[in-house]
């Protein structure tokens, strides 16, 4: 059985004229830690990857999300730097910009 490593990662949101650091667990997904926050991110579908209102821009650290899978392709989210904070898994530190909030 393996078990995934618990551990803090930094996560900055840039939204509008506002950046905002915060930290979450390794795991979680952009929107998650960013609501746990106190961002502002839409979330139309609830998180279930069936729009493309939390949509987002990698600016730093694409290589610590997770793979882009079956849902964001679905939505045509098919290229960096965009990615669903409701399905881009955190395994590191990010840079991301908000395009709706």
């Amino acid at each position: 059985m393996h078990i995934m490593q618990e551990f803090m990662v930094q996560v900055t949101f840039i939204y509008g004229d506002q950046k905002k650091t915060v930290q979450g667990k390794n795991g979680q997904t952009l929107l998650q830690i960013g609501l746990d926050n106190g961002v502002p991110i839409e979330h139309a579908c609830g998180g279930n990857g069936f729009c493309t209102t939390c949509l987002c821009n990698v600016r730093e650290g694409m290589k610590n999300l997770s793979e882009r899978n079956t849902r964001e392709e679905n939505m045509g989210i098919v290229s960096d730097p965009e990615r669903l904070a409701c399905q881009a898994q955190v395994q590191g530190d990010c840079t991301v910009e908000l395009t709706e909030y």
